[in-house]
């Protein structure tokens, strides 16, 4: 009798170390899987550089003249801007 219990507790634990085994290898291949249909979707939807849209933008900042820049514009910086409210641009 002790001997059919102990197998059966053998014949129970080696079944649960098979299943989960069995779980470990099936999630395994699903992350496979996922990582494939990942590679495959970016594969298919390289993204590529706007080489025209770039060589437009030079295009339109270099109208702008010599001293035309994005933060300034053609005209440069104020000079009242910089005084903070005082006589002198170091604000004595």
């Amino acid at each position: 009798m002790a001997a059919g219990t102990a197998y059966q507790a053998y014949s129970g634990n080696r079944a649960d170390q098979q299943q989960r085994s069995a779980q470990r290898q099936a999630l395994a291949q699903a992350n496979a899987a996922s990582m494939a249909a990942d590679e495959a979707n970016n594969k298919a939807n390289q993204k590529r550089p706007d080489a025209a849209g770039a060589l437009a933008s030079a295009m339109l900042s270099g109208k702008g003249g010599a001293s035309g820049t994005m933060l300034t514009g053609p005209s440069g910086v104020d000079p009242s801007a910089l005084t903070l409210g005082k006589s002198t641009l170091l604000g004595q």
